[in-house]
This record gives C-alpha cells, structure tokens and sequence, in this order.
C-alpha cells in the first residue's frame, strides 16, 4: 500500500510543551484501536502544541527520523538531541496516551570545558523523555552498588521546559507488505521504519514501538529478511507502575515475520570464571520472545 501525503503548510514539525498525557475521546480511541499500527496525533501526544503536519492522524504517518529533534530551552545548555525512536503507551481502559522520545546516546562530557572533554571515569548516556520527565540511563563500565544506572528528574530541572520537537512526516510512505518490496526498498536504499504493536490483557495496556530499521538483512535463496535494530524504549506492560516512564528499558529487536519480535534487553550481567561470578557489569543480555504482535514495515519513499 501506498500513500501520498500533502502539507498545505510545507512545515512538518511539532513544537510546544512538553505535557504528553491527555485523553482520546472514546468514540475515537475504539475507531483507532481497529488499526493494527495506530500513531496518535500529536495534539494528544504532546499536550497543546500547534500541530502543522496535516497528516499526523494517518495510521502510516511514521516520522522521518532522519530529520527528527528535540530541541531543548535552557540557557545554560539548549541542546538538541536526535530522536532515534519513539515508543506510544496506550491506556485501552480510559484512552490515555503518552508518547516517549527516544535520544540518540552520548557520552558523559565536560560540558563547555575548555579542555579534557571527555570524563575518564567514562559512561554512556542515553536520554528518554516523556509524560514531562526525563529518564536517562548511564551505562559505565561496571555495575555500581550505589547506582542503578538510571535517574528520572522532571524536564525542567535537565534541560527547561518546553522544548521544541521536530517530527516531520515523509510526503510518501510505502507500506512493505510482501518479501518483494521489502528486498527493493532495502536495495534502493530508501529508508525504513518499523512498528511493532503488543498488548497485555491483564493490565489493558498497549504498546507500539517505531524506530529507523538500521540493519537490513535480505536473504535470496530463501526470500527472507531479517531486522535487526537498537537501542529501542522497551516497555514492560505486564504491570502498571506508579511512575509509567519506569516501565522502560534500553533493548534491540528483531523479527523476521510479522507475528513475532524477539528482544535483548539491557540488565546486570554476571561475568564468569568457570563457577565463580567475577564482576557485574550491565549488558544487553536479557532475551525475551513476545509472540502475537504486530510488526509493520514501511519505505520513506516510493518504490520503482
């Protein structure tokens, strides 16, 4: 399937405050539930912001994250971050939604210093942001008795509040249906995105992660592909949290077949010498299979 889309206002970008949690009406949230890729608007995601992309409410408007950002407010610091993948809780109870950006990671830094830029004691930071906070996750080398890799601070006390978010939707979104158009677009070089749908009938709640497909594999004899992508926002939805943005882990996925994803997530892994545990250190070694998803696949372009 092929879509065209047109924006009358030739500006595709969200800007405003970051709130992220409102409320679908009901009517609207049973129509889109039917969808099997629903992405919500971004007036319901964001909070009240002016909404210039004349297509947000399509069920194929992924986002161009070639050229998506968020772009913070303070002064000490306005830093824009690339967003790498976006994952959407959806409450199937009350029709509660919230968007989580995911930024691309970084390393910790001496931020404006004038030399030794880098901190030797060194640790990737990766931030999420959403529902009005941040969560940020630093990955040392080591596991830290003292630190369990992971804060959560309100957004106006990272980086201000506010921020601007650049999420531009493509003119042309072609949904990849068929091993065929898959292996095309994966040789045309046009970019992909995937989404992956799940859901938990226990704690009605709804996940959808999208991100950029980063590794392709394509297999002739066989006619299969493979994705193989990450870091993602993993969301465990087989609880509710008091604070929903702890509900995110760092993780990849990958699937071959549209009922399926498999996923390696980030946790504390042990480091053995033969029986004996020698060190912990904080590794993407968790593996998860969740059957009955979802998994769509689409061409920011058109194919030939």
């Amino acid at each position: 399937m092929e879509k065209k889309f047109v924006n009358s206002s030739n500006v595709k970008s969200e800007a405003g405050i970051f709130a992220q949690k409102a409320k679908m009406p009901r009517r609207r949230f049973l129509e889109a539930s039917i969808l099997s890729a629903i992405v919500l608007p971004t007036a319901i995601a964001c909070g009240k912001v002016n909404d210039k992309s004349s297509n947000a409410t399509d069920p194929f408007a992924c986002i161009d994250y070639g050229k998506s950002f968020l772009c913070n407010t303070a002064e000490f610091n306005s830093v824009r971050m690339w967003i790498e993948g976006r994952t959407i809780i959806i409450d199937t109870n009350s029709g509660e939604s919230t968007i989580y950006y995911q930024g691309a990671a970084c390393k910790s830094e001496n931020t404006f210093g004038e030399k030794d830029l880098f901190y030797v004691d060194n640790y990737d930071f990766t931030p999420v942001f959403g529902d009005g906070k941040v969560l940020v996750f630093r990955t040392r080398s080591s596991k830290r008795d003292d630190d369990r890799g992971r804060t959560t601070s309100p957004m106006k006390d990272m980086w201000g509040e506010n921020p601007v978010i650049y999420t531009p939707v493509p003119e042309i979104i072609t949904e990849l249906d068929t091993w065929e158009k898959i292996r095309d677009a994966t040789a045309a070089g046009i970019p992909i995105v995937t989404q992956t749908e799940f859901s938990d009938k226990n704690t009605g709640l709804k996940a959808i992660i999208e991100c950029p497909c980063k590794t392709m594999n394509i297999s002739h004899p066989k006619k299969m592909y493979q994705i193989d992508t990450g870091p993602i926002a993993f969301p465990d939805i087989s609880k509710r949290y008091d604070q929903q943005i702890d509900c995110l882990e760092l993780a990849y996925i990958a699937f071959n077949k549209p009922h399926f994803a498999d996923f390696v997530i980030k946790a504390p892994t042990a480091i053995m010498e033969g029986d004996k545990e020698v060190a912990t250190v904080i590794h993407y070694s968790k593996i998860l299979t969740i059957d009955g998803v979802i998994n769509k696949i689409f061409a920011l372009g058109k194919l030939d």
